[in-house]
């Protein structure tokens, strides 16, 4: 793309981009790639360079790319309503059914479900509500919340603070001080390599007892956590870690919040990463999956336990107050309707598993023996490979090295195969959409070790 073009001239003079290098950006140093159109795993740019999308996105385009039942649902709602608030019992047929398909699959202790626009307004209204929760029940000390480093739960103030990552946190003035983080369930960056998952497991049970010791039980509300750590490195969690975890919770009478963004509707080869793993929250944040991102919208779904807190809430002080403008927007939530019908209806959650499954083995296979590949893991349709300096030591590159954004960089250049590097870390990630084909993952397979080769031999 030349740099005189006119389109690419704007994006730089016009345009903040989130997530981006903005000086380097600004002064042509990075490139601006403009998205033209999309069809299942493969998105195309203006140039007709075409790409498969082995991160779906940013892990949210999960039914796949060009559906047109969907976007005939949203096309349909834009002609017939494009608009109506939900403030004061008001809603829509799709924010309704919408609801009501979500309490049919989420699991079996939810109650009902508030909508947002992105997973950071979510879990903002997640706070909130864990805060009046403990107000109602007079219980006013008890407000702190309790992440983990390498969490990622959103770029907001309360959000950001709760994400356990340096780069949301640097020059922000964050965390906040109602937020306290625990050990991360990352048992690859163990200090202890003598240690089996069970035991690194008991170890962060034990860590956050320690934590919950020295704060003050009375004063922590809740504890918020993701299935499988996204952003922080793409983890599962290691072997009985929320068997464990959850002990502690209900000992000191610490609410659970499920962050799903990520693992919500199916990406673990489950409906809910809280199904697969025996989670059992008070409340779940959903976001990506439900759209499958062709329109934006997110949701908290709040448990009977909670829920019953919330009425008697109103009952004793009026209506609650809290609220946004886009709330079920109706346009969003036929697209909602939509997805998780297609979803259902192409069978991509059993595919999700199954091709998940698949994906996982062969890059272990093609990947493992490799001096400078330390780990290959994964859960569902979520894959990493984290590369070592040495491996018998364990020993990490330099973060100068960028070896993480070096392999995702000639992924793309070589074989028009996007993965991302995760931050903190020499990182590949992968997230493609559901509708993945076990051919297209030997293509993502056979790419990145083309890739791995080029960078590190």
């Amino acid at each position: 793309m030349l740099n005189n073009d006119q389109l690419d001239k704007w994006d730089r003079e016009n345009f903040f981009h989130p997530s981006t290098h903005l000086a380097q950006h600004a002064r042509g140093e990075s490139p601006s790639r403009v998205i033209r159109t999309a069809s299942g795993v493969h998105i195309e740019d203006r140039d007709g360079n075409h790409f498969l999308d082995a991160f779906a996105g940013l892990y949210c385009v999960n039914a796949g790319y060009g559906r047109p039942e969907i976007a005939d649902a949203i096309a349909a709602q834009a002609k017939e309503l494009a608009y109506y608030h939900s403030y004061v019992g008001h809603g829509t047929e799709a924010s309704i059914t919408l609801a009501k398909m979500i309490i049919d699959r989420a699991p079996a202790n939810m109650s009902k479900v508030y909508f947002g626009l992105s997973g950071s307004d979510a879990n903002e209204t997640n706070i909130k509500l864990v805060w009046y929760y403990n107000n109602i029940l007079g219980r006013p000390e008890k407000k702190k919340i309790i992440s983990r480093w390498r969490g990622y739960h959103g770029s907001g103030l309360m959000t950001g603070s709760l994400t356990g990552l340096e780069l949301f946190h640097k020059k922000f003035d964050l965390p906040l001080s109602q937020v306290v983080h625990t050990e991360a369930p990352y048992y690859f960056r163990r200090k202890d390599l003598s240690q089996t998952e069970a035991e690194f497991s008991a170890h962060c049970a034990a860590e956050l007892e320690a934590l919950i010791a020295r704060e003050g039980a009375d004063t922590i509300a809740a504890f918020i956590g993701e299935p499988v750590l996204g952003t922080g490195g793409i983890v599962p969690p290691p072997a009985g870690y929320w068997a464990a975890i959850q002990e502690v919770l209900r000992k000191h009478d610490i609410l659970l919040i499920a962050d799903e963004v990520v693992t919500g509707f199916g990406r673990l080869g489950s409906m809910f990463g809280s199904d697969h793993y025996g989670i059992e929250a008070d409340i779940i944040t959903i976001a990506k999956g439900l759209t499958s991102a062709y329109a934006p919208l997110s949701g908290s779904i709040i448990s009977d336990r909670v829920w019953k807190v919330l009425e008697q809430g109103t009952d004793e002080n009026g209506p609650i107050g809290h609220g946004w403008t886009y709330s079920a927007h109706p346009i969003c939530a036929a697209a909602g309707v939509a997805n998780l019908k297609l979803i259902d209806d192409l069978g991509l959650v059993a595919n999700a598993g199954e091709v998940g499954a698949y994906f996982k083995a062969a890059m272990s296979d093609a990947l493992s023996g490799h001096a400078h590949v330390g780990d290959v893991r994964g859960e569902g349709l979520l894959c990493a490979v984290e590369f070592v300096e040495d491996c018998s030591s364990r020993r990490f590159f330099d973060p100068a090295k960028k070896i993480g954004p070096q392999v995702s960089a000639a992924l793309m250049s070589q074989d028009k195969v996007i993965a991302r590097a995760m931050p903190q870390g020499d990182i590949l990630g992968f997230a493609p959409p559901f509708c993945l084909t076990k051919a297209e993952a030997d293509t993502v397979v056979a790419a990145t070790e083309r890739a791995v080769k080029t960078i590190l031999g």
